[in-house]
């Protein structure tokens, strides 16, 4: 009962409880803000809105992809579909297994927009036993982003690769 006193408290004096994120990225809370049975994105405070947001982190979660050949297989078709979509690839890698890990995947585009480009960083794992793909997305709006992307990029490119190899927490 007192938890609902203070819930209704708190509404009548328009005070709402402090959200927690889901997880940190590079020193940033990440907070849920769209799911279906598949995919979770994620984004800033601040970036509430999916129509104009800068960053975002999209966890994708592939059941069917449990092994090495099945997620080698779903990276392989996620690439198809971004060049599809008019992605410019930037790189891909892969990273082999080992003893402790499974192989890994690692597929870096752009998505040349008319009113944006967005930069994807998108790594392919398998955790606990199944695939999923974290994304992260950097967007910058306005006609003639391209040049300020290619700054963004020599400036943040290796960095946000990096710190999305070693990410554990979606």
């Amino acid at each position: 009962m007192i938890g609902y006193l203070s819930a209704i408290a708190c509404l009548a004096i328009g005070w709402s409880p402090v959200q927690k994120p889901a997880f940190s990225f590079e020193g940033k809370g990440y907070f849920k803000r769209y799911s279906t049975s598949t995919m979770t994105e994620y984004t800033p405070t601040g970036e509430e809105n999916l129509k104009t947001w800068t960053e975002m982190l999209t966890v994708n979660r592939y059941p069917d992809a449990g092994t090495g050949d099945g997620l080698a297989a779903r990276a392989n078709s996620v690439l198809e579909i971004y060049k599809a979509n008019g992605a410019m690839v930037v790189r891909t890698d892969s990273m082999p297994r080992t003893a402790s890990k499974p192989a890994e995947h690692l597929i870096v585009v752009l998505f040349p927009k008319p009113e944006f480009i967005e930069a994807a960083f998108a790594r392919f794992v398998i955790a606990d036993g199944k695939g999923r793909s974290i994304v992260y997305s950097h967007r910058i709006y306005g006609k003639k982003a391209g040049d300020a992307m290619s700054a963004w990029l020599r400036k943040n490119g290796e960095r946000c690769e990096k710190s999305l190899m070693k990410f554990v927490g979606a």
